[in-house]
């Protein structure tokens, strides 16, 4: 008979004759609930003391826990300098699932209303080679949309809204990312600059929903109002066919350095949530001043009960894990991943089907882990990332400077076609989270807009944000009247996008980036809750256009799987979901091993053949032209090819809607100069 597990149920458990609470501290030497009034949450009406049951938990049973009880906790224990017990503090359950706020930062736990009819709608569960994620801020994808009810923009309701999901359907994305939207709160520097953390990545705690993200009705009405607007806007994306996908921030809290607020783990057990030296200096490997120990059960345990409570509770798709590698350190505080949390996340049965994205680095020592987590995972690729602006972008700068190029065509090539040489074969392309710009770093027509960052409006004397951004501003930095540096401009991006869209792997868009949003040179504005963050829904002309040519992009994925194997090929056979390759250069001839290593030689013809297992033989053929001047393709001559169809070009400022020309294998045909071109192989 297996023993029952002491970690279980923790958090509140309610009953017919009133709930239990269950909480998890090894050095309290006492833990007492105390519950509030109603409306005066500094007005205590009950206090109940919690008793050991061993393993470090603490349990109460009490008629006073119902739904809609506003309540905290209060510990005392051992004093030293890893200790942080007070027993006048107040704090929050850690599994606690709502939050009411008594005033600026201070918040009292609450029982929210569970109870939700989904009315038989299931989660989507897109194809991992189907999936295009779409990266957004919760409030700022319709805070300024005009097609939205003023009272429900920038809420949960806003995303839910019909013109929201359907501008989502028509550009064709099938899956929703969002910025955190577990609760959280502003650092205490930002709030003394007068500013706040607007992206969320300083979380409160792990169960509850932000809930100013609501709409203002249900932010008045309480968590259980604010749990049934999450509830619903979830609802309604799965009836539309979109999935959820949450970011999520467990590698560290926002209760900071030692000297930051007291909210919660370090007050419950400071010695045991987080990582320390003897002396009491916290071990910080995710620069925020605090990193939770994971070498612990009761951490990962909190992780886990959070995963399962949305992916089931709440019913989300999936997750993407801020600073991954933090969730993989050992009691040494090097990350493994055999780690029991990383492999418990994906070989958990609870969370069987659920979408698992790791962003595979940390600033501790041995953060940058890109390809090395296991298989289940699927990582943000940021080898990807990189290679693919040095190609379109900064080796374009250098061959204007040098009069000649950097590097070749190899390493795009390897990028192009799943980025075999990051992920084992048994993980395979969709492994791979492909991006080109995120969240944190320049918005796309910022990275073809500036060379160099410009956040002094952060407070920080413009020291924040990344110095390698791999951008290129094209001959004039941000704005400019001169047409041919914005025609070149456009151009980039479309070629960014495309290679994004066309590419092996799973493509992440960020929100905007589909019609070239800006944020005036800012690549780090974290603190901004302004228009500068918010998603304009005023589109210029060219903006329009670009938005076409990604609503093209999206749809010509779907349409060929050859651009989406699932498996990666092996040379001389064939295997069911991989797709076969063959490597022309812009003569049609074979690649050499010469032209895959020269530097000069940055024009390539790529034909992908699936091997289908659920869908139909396809082939296309994508040309790739990566310098300034124009030149000429012979298209491939190749078993069984009777024409090209052009099918998309980023040559051009409007994308056609059709197929634009037909052409025979052996046709000579003119490129312009830092282009693309997709083909469909008709046999």
């Amino acid at each position: 008979m297996t023993p029952a597990d002491p970690l279980r149920d923790l958090g509140v458990r309610l009953t017919s004759s009133g709930g239990e609470i269950r909480v998890w501290s090894e050095n309290a030497t006492s833990v007492e609930l105390v519950i509030f009034d109603d409306t005066d949450l500094d007005w205590i009406v009950k206090t109940v003391p919690l008793q050991s049951f061993g393993s470090g938990v603490w349990s109460a049973k009490t008629r006073s826990l119902r739904v809609g009880t506003r309540y905290a906790l209060r510990a005392d224990g051992p004093t030293g300098p890893r200790h942080a017990f007070d027993p006048t503090r107040f704090l929050l359950d850690p599994w606690g699932t709502g939050l009411v706020r008594r005033s600026p930062g201070v918040y009292r736990s609450a029982v929210p209303d569970q109870s939700f009819d989904f009315g038989g709608v299931e989660k989507p569960r897109i194809p991992l080679d189907r999936t295009v994620i779409y990266e957004a801020h919760l409030k700022g994808l319709t805070r300024l949309s005009p097609d939205v009810p003023e009272e429900l923009r920038g809420s949960y309701a806003g995303l839910a809204h019909p013109a929201t999901i359907d501008r989502l359907r028509d550009l064709g994305v099938t899956t929703i990312e969002l910025l955190p939207v577990h609760a959280f709160v502003s650092e205490q520097r930002l709030i003394k600059q007068g500013l706040s953390n607007y992206w969320g990545y300083n979380t409160l705690n792990f169960f509850t929903p932000h809930s100013t993200y609501a709409s203002k009705r249900a932010q008045a009405d309480g968590p259980s109002a604010v749990l049934r607007e999450f509830k619903g806007m979830v609802k309604l994306l799965h009836e539309a066919g979109l999935e959820v996908i949450l970011d999520v921030v467990y590698n560290h809290t926002a209760e900071e350095g030692p000297g930051g607020p007291t909210t919660s783990l370090r007050g419950l057990d400071n010695s045991s949530y987080y990582r320390q030296t003897d002396d009491g200096h916290y071990i910080d490997t995710a620069g925020t001043g605090n990193t939770v120990d994971f070498s612990r059960d009761a951490a990962r345990r909190l992780v886990l009960d959070s995963l399962r409570y949305w992916s089931h509770e709440v019913q989300v798709d999936g997750f993407r894990f801020d600073l991954a590698p933090a969730l993989g350190r050992d009691e040494t505080h090097e990350f493994r991943p055999g780690h029991p949390l990383i492999r418990s996340i994906v070989e958990s049965p609870e969370l069987a089907g659920v979408k698992m994205i790791a962003e595979p680095w940390d600033v501790g020592m041995g953060g940058w882990q890109t390809g090395n987590f296991p298989d289940g995972w699927h990582e943000w690729n940021d080898r990807y990332r990189d290679r693919v602006r040095n190609f379109w972008l900064s080796d374009i700068d250098y061959m204007r400077r040098a009069h000649h190029a950097p590097t070749g065509i190899g390493g795009f090539a390897t990028r192009l076609a799943g980025s075999s040489n990051t992920f084992p074969s048994e993980r395979g392309p969709l492994a791979s989270i492909n991006f080109v710009t995120a969240h944190d770093g320049f918005t796309l027509a910022d990275l073809v807009s500036y060379d160099v960052k410009h956040n002094v409006g952060n407070g920080e004397s413009n020291r924040d944000g990344s110095d390698n951004n791999r951008s290129f501003n094209h001959g004039a930095e941000g704005d400019t009247d001169d047409e041919s540096i914005l025609g070149t401009r456009r151009k980039a991006m479309r070629n960014l996008l495309g290679t994004l869209l066309l590419s092996a792997g799973i493509p992440m868009i960020t929100a905007g980036d589909e019609f070239g949003r800006s944020q005036r040179g800012n690549n780090n504005p974290y603190c901004h809750d302004s228009e500068l963050t918010w998603l304009s829904h005023t589109l210029a002309p060219w903006q329009v256009d670009l938005r076409e040519h990604t609503r093209a992009l999206v749809r010509l994925r779907a349409e060929n799987p050859a651009l989406r194997p699932t498996r990666y090929g092996r040379p001389g056979g064939s295997t069911p979901g991989a797709s076969r390759m063959d490597w022309y250069d812009a003569d049609g001839g074979t690649m050499s091993e010469d032209d895959w290593q020269r530097a000069g030689h940055r024009t390539l013809q790529y034909l992908a053949e699936s091997t289908p297992e659920t869908e139909c033989p396809n082939r296309v053929l994508l040309v790739v032209h990566g310098t300034e001047s124009p030149t000429r393709v012979t298209l491939p001559h190749h078993d069984g090819v009777l024409r090209y169809d052009l099918l998309w070009s980023s040559e051009d400022d409007t994308p056609a809607s059709d197929v634009v020309s037909a052409h025979e294998p052996g046709e000579s045909v003119r490129i312009e100069g830092t282009s693309m071109r997709l083909y469909r192989v008709v046999s």
